[in-house]
């Protein structure tokens, strides 16, 4: 097996640094972590961690299809939040992501997100064959 670097998803901001959005090796998928960048505007989305949950999700969920995946095979996420305080709120928009047989979770709090943004996923995930 080698390494191979995966799509980008339409209208998401290429990267800002030397990493890769995706990067497929065999039937697995690593996401890069996302932010919740507006792909219409290409600025951080307006509102609280539920909006921006909510639009990193909707990023996420473009790679995943861009590269022939879906969220129902996400097996693993890395969510880093700017305060644990958004705990709560953050964790009902993800929980309406991954309703049923969700993956597995590390949530932490980080000291500073790119873009001062609230919310930061990556994700490992399956490619179905």
């Amino acid at each position: 097996m080698r390494k191979e670097i995966g799509r980008q998803a339409a209208g998401l901001p290429a990267p800002r640094g030397p990493y890769s959005p995706v990067v497929r090796y065999g039937t697995l998928l690593f996401v890069s972590g996302q932010v919740p960048i507006d792909p219409a505007t290409q600025q951080v989305v307006s509102g609280g961690i539920r909006e921006q949950t909510r639009q990193v999700l909707e990023n996420v969920r473009a790679l995943l299809e861009a590269n022939g995946s879906s969220l129902q095979h996400v097996l693993k996420t890395t969510c880093f939040l700017r305060t644990m305080e958004d705990f709560a709120a953050f964790n009902e928009v993800y929980a309406g992501y991954f309703p049923e047989e969700p993956p597995a979770r590390t949530t932490v709090q980080a000291g500073r997100l790119p873009l001062d943004v609230a919310v930061e996923i990556d994700v490992i995930a399956a490619v179905p064959s």
